[in-house]
């Protein structure tokens, strides 16, 4: 449990190395199909609403239904508001979102998917590990 606790702690700390690269990122999160946050690394900035179950769990539903129109499975959305864009990345069993300003560089935070996807990974082998000893 500790190294769990060391990976994750250390994950968080490139998550926000990361956020630091690219002004007006204000948030990353980590979630299940549900919207359960399972790593969140944010500013006080972050709108509250854009953090909650119910906000996040729309992006599996998004995604499913936009899966349906027969272009393959959806990877990514882009959603734009007033005065914040999310960037959502599919990376079943978990999605990634990423809560910005609206004039942050949405290509910068695209860029960023590789990365994320990686400390994802080093995540969940770290829980797989653990579980199985």
């Amino acid at each position: 449990m500790v190294k769990t606790w060391l990976v994750v702690a250390n994950v968080k700390k490139d998550i926000w190395d990361l956020m630091q690269m690219i002004e007006g990122l204000e948030a990353v999160i980590i979630a299940d199909r549900d919207g359960v946050p399972i790593l969140k690394v944010s500013t006080e900035l972050v709108p509250d609403a854009s953090t909650r179950p119910a906000f996040l769990a729309t992006f599996a539903t998004a995604a499913d239904q936009a899966s349906k129109l027969g272009l393959s499975k959806n990877k990514t959305i882009i959603c734009s508001f007033h005065s914040y864009q999310v960037v959502h990345f599919n990376k079943c069993p978990v999605y990634i979102s990423l809560i910005a300003t609206r004039d942050a560089n949405t290509g910068l935070l695209l860029g960023l998917e590789p990365e994320l996807e990686s400390l994802v990974a080093l995540v969940g082998n770290t829980i797989q590990t653990e579980e199985q000893h």
